[in-house]
């Protein structure tokens, strides 16, 4: 989701699918906030925190089987500009935006909900920021679907000049006790926790939960035409035992980290892999291109070398352990995330994904297999609520600061202008920011690298 930048008053509550931002309609000028709850939609943990290569995690089950006793996470590792640069299959395409789209809708209908459910006044239902493409009014609330997909909002005519509601009327957001607005601002967090509980519920149920089994070496699953790795002989299948005649202390993706570290240090320098493909090992020699940032590349795409299968559980009582189970490793990796984003800022910036990249990645897991869309949906959904929990402005964590900064003034509100300001100067960042998002992602893309 994005930041919402819709022209509503303070938001007292935004959210971000947090992997892009949302906002309300962008072409006026200045913003003038009405209250809304806008949602961002960048996504840190879809970064890796190594440099120059990203890592799609796959987060799996605690009875993980695994040979050497240790349970990993499964991680998909390609060079920058290889990890979601193919759009290939429009289907593909159109699951992953229909997933990013529900998680957004649910996001803002917790929202919606809970301030309907309340009685609370509520003015706008928007999916998407800026100029809207279609729209249609009920029951006072105009529902619409808007040019920029950084994320959605719910708008509350609290100051809206327009509204013919009375300033002081009790079932505004603004005049309702801080209990309310905590729980209208939270709900869109709690709601997309509940989405995540859902849907890996249900894949426990209609798939089953992956468990894996940890084998020595890197896996190359794909290798791109024409690339040094083609070039020299590497097949996709091969298995990666040695690199330059040492092995790998570790498997997993620690593995696949010692492989990238090597190529990149050698450009244009021989490189010798002990490879096993079918029953057969033997050495290939590769020399990797020059990157334009002077590091190696041989133009593969790497994971640790796992088999997968499939545990479905005997009853529901143990159906709900292996959520509750899976939904905890997927929010501690999505937190991990999230704090290797912070404490290595310099080098995981260039990680951060709006939703050119997320449809990318989604798209390239619906291609590989469709039960990933069930971990996708997850990952996202969890991502969402915890960055939209961070205390920003702009963000819900913010309104929720906001409205706790007021409990500790014992009930009395921060100057409007100085909310407005907070919350103006939050949305316009995260309107830049998911702008650039967007070019940055979409120039990645291969098929625009190719036109130019």
């Amino acid at each position: 989701m994005v930041i919402n930048l819709s022209p509503s008053p303070p938001s007292h509550s935004s959210s971000i699918i947090r992997l892009a931002n949302s906002k309300s309609p962008i072409s006026q000028p200045s913003v003038k906030l009405k209250t809304h709850f806008p949602k961002p939609l960048f996504s840190p943990s879809f970064a890796s925190p190594n440099a120059n290569f990203t890592c799609k995690k796959q987060f799996l089950h605690d009875n993980s089987r695994c040979t050497h006793g240790n349970r990993v996470d499964f991680r998909t590792c390609a060079f920058a500009g290889f990890d979601y640069g193919n759009f290939e299959g429009p289907q593909s395409v159109l699951e992953a935006a229909a997933v990013l789209t529900a998680i957004i809708v649910v996001h803002e209908s917790g929202h919606f909900l809970a301030a309907s459910l309340q009685g609370i006044h509520v003015s706008k239902f928007a999916v998407g920021f800026g100029p809207i493409l279609a729209k249609f009014n009920a029951k006072n609330v105009e529902y619409s679907i808007r040019a920029f997909p950084l994320g959605g909002f719910v708008g509350f005519p609290d100051n809206d000049p327009e509204s013919d509601i009375p300033v002081d009327d009790e079932n505004l957001l603004k005049n309702r006790p801080i209990l309310d607005r905590i729980i209208v601002v939270s709900a869109g967090v709690i709601a997309n926790i509940v989405f995540a509980l859902v849907i890996i519920f249900v894949q426990i149920l209609a798939v089953g939960l992956p468990v894996q089994e940890v084998f020595p070496g890197v896996s190359v699953p794909e290798v791109r035409p024409f690339s040094a790795a083609s070039r020299d002989g590497l097949l996709p299948g091969d298995v990666i035992l040695e690199v330059n005649g040492n092995e790998f202390p570790k498997p997993g993706p620690n593995a696949v980290s010692e492989v990238v570290d090597v190529i990149k240090r050698n450009p244009k320098r021989y490189v010798l892999l002990k490879v096993k493909r079918g029953e057969q090992d033997f050495e290939i020699g590769v020399t990797p291109d020059e990157n334009f940032d002077g590091t190696g590349k041989i133009g593969v795409q790497l994971s640790p070398n796992v088999k997968f299968a499939k545990v479905r559980p005997k009853n529901l009582l143990e159906a709900m352990r292996f959520t509750a189970k899976e939904f905890w490793g997927l929010s501690s990796n999505v937190l991990d995330g999230l704090r290797q984003t912070f404490l290595n800022f310099s080098q995981s910036a260039s990680k951060v994904s709006g939703p050119v990249a997320i449809i990318a990645v989604g798209a390239e897991v619906a291609r590989s297999n469709i039960d990933g869309l069930y971990q996708f949906a997850a990952i996202l959904n969890i991502n969402l609520a915890v960055i939209n929990l961070l205390p920003l402005p702009a963000l819900d964590g913010g309104t929720l600061a906001l409205i706790l900064i007021e409990a500790a003034r014992g009930g009395r509100k921060l100057p409007l202008e100085v909310e407005q300001r907070i919350m103006s100067s939050g949305i316009m960042l995260v309107i830049i920011l998911g702008l650039y998002l967007i070019v940055r992602d979409t120039l990645n893309l291969d098929f625009i690298k190719d036109l130019l």
